[in-house]
């Protein structure tokens, strides 16, 4: 799962790339992240789909390493390892920042924290393509309802549609608990952006993202300790946890930051509404969830619902003369 940009108006999964990243003026970013500056040959497009690629699959490897940590031990690691790797690598400040600052970074943990856990309840109990997809509903709903334009009544008939083929008409072949938690993740993505917005308005660079990340790792701690027990201090748990982490958070965020420097926020969303699709098949290559013709349908329905809600914003914004940033 890549976790949503706040600069775009739908989704951008499960990786990691909300308005605290936002590249700033001084070079800060560029100077952060420099190492990575050779990823910038695969241009935008490819630095996005890249992103998208590397969140999905480090999903499917989570799904491996469920028998070993169980779910909740599986975010554990994820979020300790991302903690420590964003702290060594932006070294954020701790210093200058009012009491509403604090309480914004701790929301947007807090909402980072449940809608990891929540998303990893969902793909321990149903396929990952399908998991993604309901959870894109949480975003592709708040750009809906933020729009308030009628035409966004085709985009959530559309989305309704994918999930009704989604589930056969009422998820009789999946696990209800499952589709629960994959709705909630949806809902606390949706509850991501609009703080991980603020936190962007408030923290430069990705400052209130690694912020966050530890507030998130040290509120889940205790259910991980929980649910996993002493089986999270094995080495082989703890290397394949910190695999997640990489290829989930550290690894899509960075592809993205660097994508987002040279392109509009409309164009970034409308690929990162590929991300079901992209779960799909690495649900199908890495785990073997194969899909129905009736799923594949599905799934094409609700990208085409968010895709078309990027579009509508756009050309919102276009009209009252905002326009996206590029």
């Amino acid at each position: 799962m890549s976790t949503p940009s706040a600069t775009t108006s739908t989704s951008s999964s499960p990786a990691d790339v909300p308005a605290s990243a936002a590249p700033a003026p001084d070079g800060g970013t560029r100077r952060r992240f420099g190492s990575f500056g050779s990823l910038g040959s695969l241009g935008p497009v490819g630095l996005v789909l890249a992103g998208g690629i590397s969140v999905q699959f480090g999903g499917a490897l989570a799904v491996t390493l469920m028998p070993r940590a169980g779910a909740l031990g599986v975010v554990t690691l994820r979020l300790m390892a991302a903690a420590v790797i964003l702290l060594l690598v932006c070294r954020p400040r701790l210093r200058g920042h009012s009491r509403s600052d604090w309480g914004t970074v701790l929301a947007f943990g807090a909402a980072m924290g449940a809608m990891n856990g929540l998303f990893y309840e969902a793909i321990a109990r149903i396929p990952l393509g399908t998991a993604v997809t309901l959870e894109v509903l949480g975003p592709l709903a708040l750009s809906v309802l933020a729009s308030r334009r009628a035409i966004n009544a085709i985009w959530a008939a559309l989305a309704l549609a994918g999930v009704f083929l989604l589930g056969g008409g009422g998820f009789s072949d999946l696990d209800p608990i499952g589709v629960g938690f994959a709705l909630g993740a949806g809902t606390m993505w949706a509850t991501y952006i609009v703080f991980s917005a603020r936190t962007g308005r408030r923290f430069p660079q990705a400052d209130g993202l690694a912020l966050a990340m530890v507030v998130a790792a040290l509120l889940f701690l205790p259910l991980g300790i929980a649910g996993a027990g002493g089986r999270l201090l094995d080495p082989t748990t703890i290397a394949l946890g910190s695999s997640v982490a990489v290829l989930s958070s550290v690894l899509p965020y960075t592809l993205e930051l660097l994508a987002l420097r040279r392109l509009p926020a409309s164009t970034f969303a409308i690929l990162m509404s590929l991300e079901p699709a992209i779960a799909a098949t690495a649900g199908f290559l890495i785990l073997g969830q194969a899909l129905s013709l009736t799923e594949a349908l599905a799934i094409a329905l609700v990208i085409a619902a968010s895709m078309g809600a990027v579009r509508t914003q756009v050309g919102r914004g276009k009209a009252s003369g905002v326009g996206s940033p590029s």
